[in-house]
């Protein structure tokens, strides 16, 4: 069957059926899975490929992890012919390098879907499992100098062969975690996943026909490629360029301001982003490798041109992306990569800020924007057994040119949610004394920066803390005359004589003993339009709420008359 003879209705219904595939695997995964960071913050994406690894359809989860998993369908196919690929395959992988990886902890597995014989498609999904070994519990912290540090490196190969679970490479991979138990329970979660991926496309397979089914599809890469270079038109043709900054490397503290230079370039129907001018890879942990690059470009384009379009390869051929090897938003082995998803996030707010300058109206201010990750691990008395918590804290979304931002999340290419208290203290040696909007921290406007959050944590055993963390020293940008934004920052046993504030948030192995406190402090966000245009009555309901305090009220929106 023709492209052009499948009707606008069909393809519709088509794709919806293949993205509540993704969603049914997706919700096997939270359901099945071990972790408090799959079963409660969720932190794991679903996804669907056709035969030639190119993607269908993701499940409404992390855009980062589509970095991952699209690179394991194309490994895959490149390592192994595909008269050895068998139906009931499952092949596992997490390396940046040597698997279509972004970094370790990531794991995705995917399984070839065969229809009569044949390969139809690939479904995939990844799960950021807890700890894979390497220096640092949680084999994520932002200070190692080395991928060799950051845990075990999985090249793709078969988990399972013709349906059969090995038992060596599961072995292996086990061997290696600091928390099996609950590594096999995860992984198993995820083999679950997939084989409900697997059943419900190849019913859709047998339902449509594999005519309509190709046909199908093949017109829904053409209608997102339409969408987007519709979207793109819009534009004025032009070059537009902007700078963002890491604060540091967690190494080398003395070289601070890292640049994301970014250089957008439109003509007609296209859209070329150049990455040449970013800081060269780093010896810290916050390198990002071209897959991740690349899933954050597709992000941050259909975030600003078309929220709506559907999650496919149609509309990356609309995209160009330039980024010199050996620059930290493309590096080559063997960086250390355990933080990359604070680069992928300054990533975004460097495209977003080149975009304002072409449409300004469509553009948010910038957003904390840092994936403020904390890593508790050590020995539970209670459990007997070791432990190793992660979670990554959300902050201030940026202003919007109609809107106030979002108080308190995630953004941009993460999307997790946070631990709730009752999980937490029932399975951790921890307990959560505060946890609050952070009054005042997001950046004065006519439309105010969204707020970061404290969150507070008493330990009871001795721990380890490790972390990685940006935007503690290079604060979110405003547009349009709107502040900036409050910089995040990690402080030791706060308001006591023993008070520290950490001059980095990338530190590992740092001992916190019974008692001590750790307050998480994360950045907040810019505002938009200048803090004197914005209407006294939200001034004064910010005040009462205690957003903003009432120094700010007198001094950044000269509102003196409220609060006599």
């Amino acid at each position: 069957m023709k492209r052009s003879q499948v009707d606008p209705i069909t393809v519709e219904v088509l794709s919806n059926a293949l993205l509540s595939v993704a969603e049914d695997m997706e919700l096997t995964l939270v359901r099945t899975s071990y972790s408090t960071n799959i079963k409660e913050r969720r932190d794991c994406s679903t996804a669907i490929f056709n035969e030639r690894g190119e993607t269908i359809a993701q499940a409404a989860a992390i855009p980062i992890h589509l970095g991952s998993m699209l690179g394991i369908c194309k490994s895959i196919l490149d390592k192994y012919p595909v008269s050895d690929i068998h139906e009931g395959d499952m092949f596992v992988a997490n390396d940046p390098y040597n698997g279509g990886g972004t970094h370790l902890p990531d794991i995705t597995i995917a399984q070839p879907v065969f229809y009569s014989g044949k390969i139809i498609g690939f479904v995939a999904n990844i799960a950021h499992h807890s700890d894979v070994g390497g220096r640092v519990a949680g084999s994520s912290s932002g200070d190692c100098t080395s991928i060799y540090q950051e845990g075990l490196r999985i090249p793709p190969v078969k988990l399972l062969a013709r349906g059969a679970e090995n038992s060596e490479i599961l072995n292996f991979i086990l061997l290696n975690c600091r928390t099996p138990r609950e590594r096999l329970g995860d992984l198993r979660a995820q083999i679950a996943a997939n084989r409900i991926g697997e059943k419900r496309l190849v019913e859709l397979f047998d339902k449509n026909g594999p005519d309509l089914f190709v046909a199908g599809i093949d017109e829904m890469f053409s209608y997102s490629e339409r969408r987007i270079r519709n979207a793109i038109r819009k534009i004025p043709n032009g070059v537009y360029e902007f700078e963002d900054y890491l604060d540091d490397d967690g190494i080398d503290l003395e070289k601070t301001a890292l640049p994301i230079h970014v250089k957008v370039q439109v003509n007609g129907d296209r859209i070329h982003l150049d990455f040449t001018g970013s800081n060269p890879q780093v010896k810290g942990g916050i390198n990002v490798v071209k897959t991740a690059l690349l899933a954050t470009v597709y992000y941050a384009i259909k975030a600003i041109l078309d929220p709506d379009i559907p999650s496919n390869a149609g509309y990356y051929r609309a995209i160009e992306v330039t980024a010199p090897e050996g620059s930290i938003v493309n590096a080559i082995a063997p960086a250390s990569v355990g933080g990359r998803t604070d680069t992928c996030q300054r990533i975004v707010d460097a495209i977003f800020g080149a975009f304002a300058k072409a449409i300004p109206n469509q553009v948010i201010a910038g957003c904390n924007s840092a994936v403020t990750t904390v890593l508790f691990s050590g020995y539970d008395s209670r459990r007997k057994q070791f432990f190793v918590y992660p979670e990554s804290l959300g902050g201030g979304f940026g202003a919007r040119p109609t809107k106030d931002g979002l108080d308190g999340v995630h953004v941009h290419v993460t999307n997790s949610s946070n631990l709730p208290i009752e999980s937490l203290e029932i399975e951790y040696p921890i307990m959560l004394e505060r946890y609050e909007l952070r009054n005042d921290s997001g950046g004065p406007g006519k439309f105010r920066g969204g707020l970061g959050l404290r969150r507070d944590f008493r330990v009871l055993e001795e721990i380890e803390f490790a972390s990685h963390a940006d935007r503690q020293k290079i604060p979110p940008w405003g547009l349009f005359g709107g502040g900036t934004g409050s910089v995040g920052r990690f402080v030791i046993n706060p308001g006591t004589g023993t008070e520290k504030t950490l001059a980095t948030g990338k530190v590992s192995e740092f001992r916190l003993y019974p008692g001590d406190v750790l307050s998480v402090q994360t950045p907040g966000s810019g505002g938009y339009g200048p803090s004197l245009n914005r209407d006294p009555d939200k001034v004064k309901q910010d005040v009462l709420e205690e957003k903003v305090s009432r120094h700010s009220g007198k001094q950044d929106y000269g509102i003196n008359e409220l609060f006599s």
